[in-house]
């Protein structure tokens, strides 16, 4: 009888968090749903709903900013698996407890606004630049600019979400035990073998959620294209945005974001059911 009374009193005091994330996240994102039904140019959600956005989208050229934005995304999270890796291992094998502090300060421009650290970049990139005035008035060197190129785009976006991958990855590379790894040399085993067998798949973990948390972030990237590429690649949050704002068509926005998160949804499912988790993380 008492164990019944303690599982009621646990169930009340979860109330209050059900109602928050009904009315934080659930609402919200039905709202969204519901609106992208809402006939084209409307603000109410009483209007009689219809699949006109969709058949709107997939008639017009939306889909090139989807892909767009997708092919962006997953470059970007394969230059920050390149780069962040050998850092994350360096920094867990020679700082050791120390690691994840480090790693912290990575975090730092995090503070500072997303457009300012890219405005400062242009500066330091633009022609005449921090960057390229330098290198004319000390070796005499004119080099082309990289700006509004989509090589500035993805330095952007390499910049931006770099801390979102290194951070996971450091701390799945930091739950290797080092007597694992020991025991594994004292057994014969090479240098190589040791990371393929024990240091890769342990780190797993870590890997598989910087790779989903960069990706799912850079997919909804809009700064990056609007301030260092010039606008000359057009993602589709940027589409999502004029619909929202100088179209004023609320339910095609609507229409837009919904499918932008079915499609990031199903890959980010597709992933985690390839990688399985539960596995890596040693539940089954």
């Amino acid at each position: 009888m008492r164990r019944l009374v303690q599982l009621g009193q646990g169930e009340k005091s979860a109330i209050p968090l059900l109602l928050f994330l009904l009315i934080g996240f659930a609402a919200p994102l039905l709202a969204v749903i519901w609106f992208s039904f809402m006939p084209a140019r409307t603000f109410s959600l009483f209007a009689a709903p219809s699949l006109a956005n969709y058949a709107t989208i997939f008639e017009s050229t939306s889909y090139i900013s989807f892909l767009w934005s997708l092919g962006l995304a997953a470059v970007t999270v394969i230059l920050l698996a390149l780069i962040c890796y050998p850092v994350a291992y360096g920094i867990v094998r020679v700082f050791g407890k120390w690691a994840m502090l480090l790693t912290l300060l990575f975090t730092i421009p995090l503070f500072v606004s997303e457009n300012i650290r890219l405005y400062g970049w242009i500066l330091f990139l633009i022609k005449n630049g921090v960057l390229l005035g330098s290198l004319k008035s000390i070796f005499g060197l004119e080099l082309e600019s990289i700006l509004f190129t989509r090589t500035a785009i993805l330095l952007g976006m390499v910049y931006v979400y770099l801390p979102f991958m290194l951070f996971p990855m450091t701390l799945g590379i930091s739950m290797v035990p080092s007597e694992t790894r020991d025991a594994a040399f004292d057994l014969g085993a090479s240098r190589w073998q040791v990371f393929r067998e024990i240091e890769l798949p342990l780190s797993m973990p870590g890997i598989v959620i910087g790779f989903l948390l960069t990706f799912v972030l850079a997919v909804g990237a809009i700064a990056e294209a609007k301030v260092m590429g010039g606008q000359r690649i057009i993602p589709i949050t940027h589409d999502i945005e004029i619909a929202f704002t100088y179209a004023q068509n609320w339910p095609l926005g609507a229409a837009l974001a919904v499918l932008l998160m079915l499609v990031v949804g199903v890959l980010v499912l597709l992933a985690l059911r390839r990688f399985d988790l539960d596995r890596f993380l040693g539940r089954r």
